[in-house]
């Protein structure tokens, strides 16, 4: 499959609804309801020598986020996991990632979702390093994590996506690579798809408390690595000012895995011995 074809014109098969389905066939009406409400739920994942990382902890992310959503998919875990496989399988993908996502149909056109039918789809494609780069610069972004009593903070929800997408148009046309987002309170929060970690003076590695942005399952995985090698990670509420004092940052995702930061607006940090350990034993884990 070449990487340089837009997505809907590539080869392979895509499960929807229950069936594998022709690539090119995979197409969703225009007056579907999540389309025009931003209201689907999806999910990134990865796989290493054809095996996807952590597929139930993703798997059953997504049902949490459609719950949160108010949207009852129609299968359950094992079956999503099942299709995830299946696809990774059908479409020979070694090393790529998995973009699953439930979304509402055209049943009905209001605001209100009722009446509409929630359906289900799972690619699997080739997608080389998200950034391109050993390091990345980061823009502080005017844009802000909401309020989780304005949005539902916690759900992977493609609505949540619209300010991601113009805080990291905004710092690419800018010269950085991604955005630097504080939250409602002028908080550090995440880049636009990845959690931020920080090696601080004290030698721990402190990262934002999620509480208003997603719990990243790298993340979690990148905290029990830390903590494996001796390292004290420190959940808490981190302020911009403090992020200068910072030796090391890096940030963690399922696309953009362990990456260091090597800016952050004017400010430039060393790539350190941390997050080269921890981008080791990363790639060892999923790898495993």
């Amino acid at each position: 499959m070449s990487l340089l074809l837009p997505l809907d014109e590539r080869d392979g098969v895509i499960w929807v609804n229950g069936r594998l389905t022709a690539w090119r066939d995979a197409k969703v009406h225009v007056l579907s309801h999540s389309l025009h409400y931003g209201n689907a739920v999806f999910e990134g994942e990865r796989c290493y020598g054809g095996k996807v990382f952590k597929l139930r902890e993703h798997t059953q992310r997504l049902l949490d986020s459609a719950k949160l959503v108010a949207m009852q998919i129609p299968y359950s875990l094992e079956e999503v996991m099942a299709a995830t496989d299946l696809v990774v399988k059908e479409n020979n993908l070694d090393l790529g990632y998995i973009r699953t996502i439930a979304y509402r149909g055209a049943e009905a056109i209001g605001v209100s979702a009722k009446g509409t039918k929630v359906h289900l789809a799972v690619a699997a494609f080739e997608w080389p390093a998200y950034y391109g780069g050993p390091s990345i610069a980061l823009q502080t972004s005017r844009w802000k994590r909401p309020s989780p009593e304005s949005a539902p903070t916690a759900a992977k929800c493609a609505g949540l996506y619209v300010i991601c997408t113009m805080a990291r148009d905004e710092a690419v046309a800018a010269g950085y690579d991604d955005a630097f987002m504080l939250d409602y309170r002028g908080q550090v929060s995440e880049a636009t798809g990845a959690n931020l970690f920080f090696v601080m003076p004290d030698g721990a590695l402190h990262t934002p408390a999620a509480d208003c942005f997603l719990n990243g399952i790298t993340r979690l995985s990148v905290i029990d690595l830390a903590r494996a090698q001796g390292l004290t990670v420190i959940e808490r509420a981190i302020w911009p000012e403090e992020v200068r004092q910072a030796r090391e940052v890096f940030v963690t995702g399922t696309a953009v895995e362990v990456t260091a930061v090597g800016k952050i607006d004017a400010q430039e940090y060393a790539v350190g011995p941390v997050t080269k350990a921890l981008q080791a034993a990363y790639a060892k884990l999923v790898r495993a």
